[in-house]
């Protein structure tokens, strides 16, 4: 075991799977000679050349159209958005053509294709660089959403999410790049549609993903020390949802929260809901509880900044209250 930054547990998927299978190769801005903005790709222009680690121009809708013909042609691209955000330039190409190419084309067509890179809500990196974009491609029918949240799960998921036959978007919080965890030596990889059970309780079902993982960890601890008992699901896939973890876990605890950091309204809380009121009503002591991040862009200022996302003692609050009712 030895312990790594997540950054660098996404470049060990990346060289790994290069290495393994020449059909892999990566493009984005500055991932080359620069070796990404966050260094995921660190090196690997040195080790494998212009033709597997290509630095593209300015212009997402370009490479990432580049990208689905090349897994077409039967390749498999890992693209890096420098900032996830940017990549709504490229909207056209990954709904239209990577979402749906392999059913419009009869299945002729397999579109094995990562879209990575950094996002959420970072330290005052001003609006258009800290949105919060899983609920932007929550309803394109074709992709497979997943969002790590340790170095472990990184590199696990980035591993399969390179071996899919299918587009994934795999979401990175920029905040945590700099978590740091041990690693198995031997090669693993893990499910892209399962969530993890982070701790195992009985009084309530606490739901989250990404950053927000931390948060909720974080009040876990002073709500332990109060004898609470909250159940902690990471739920990893974005799309599709594991409601079947879900559901076990409210077969014991019959109270639901959802902590999340994107957008209240049209969020993955809100689909969440929809899947829960639709299947597992019946398990429901209490109505859920969803804690969001507000419906506003994300101030540049840090105190503005701070109010906008969720933190642990608004945990902390919400699980005394919902566990009284």
């Amino acid at each position: 075991m030895s312990k790594v930054f997540m950054f660098d547990a996404l470049r060990e998927a990346t060289n790994e799977e290069m290495e393994k299978d020449a059909s892999v190769f990566v493009l984005g801005e500055d991932v080359g000679h620069y070796g990404g903005s966050y260094k995921v790709t660190k090196d690997l222009h040195a080790k494998y050349g212009d033709l597997r680690v290509l630095d593209t121009p300015i212009a997402e809708n370009s490479f990432m159209g580049m990208a689905v013909g090349a897994a077409i042609t039967g390749l498999r691209p890992i693209v890096e958005g420098m900032n996830m955000s940017f990549l709504l330039l490229a909207f056209n190409q990954i709904s239209n053509n990577a979402g749906m190419l392999r059913y419009t084309s009869g299945g002729n067509f397999k579109i094995p294709i990562v879209i990575r890179g950094p996002g959420g809500v970072g330290k005052q990196l001003g609006a258009e660089h800290s949105q919060r974009l899983e609920a932007y491609f929550q309803a394109i029918p074709g992709l497979k959403i997943i969002a790590c949240s340790t170095p472990y799960n990184a590199k696990g998921l980035l591993k399969s999410a390179i071996r899919d036959d299918n587009p994934v978007i795999l979401f990175e919080h920029v905040l945590l790049y700099n978590l740091k965890e041990e690693l198995p030596k031997l090669e693993y990889f893990l499910p892209l549609d399962k969530a993890e059970i982070v701790r195992t309780g009985n009084q309530v079902t606490i739901v989250t993903y990404s950053r927000m993982r931390h948060h909720v960890m974080e009040a876990v601890d002073t709500l332990i020390q109060e004898d609470y008992d909250p159940e902690v699901i990471d739920l990893i896939s974005l799309k599709p949802i594991d409601i079947a973890s879900i559901r076990k876990s409210l077969i014991k605890t019959h109270k639901l929260m959802i902590v999340e950091e994107c957008m209240k309204t049209g969020g993955i809380a809100a689909e969440i809901i929809a899947q829960v009121n639709d299947s597992l009503f019946d398990y429901l002591d209490a109505p859920v509880v969803r804690l969001s991040s507000q419906d506003i862009p994300t101030p540049y200022n840090g105190t503005l900044e701070k109010a906008t996302v969720i933190h642990p003692h608004q945990i902390i609050d919400s699980v005394r209250k919902l566990v009284a009712i």
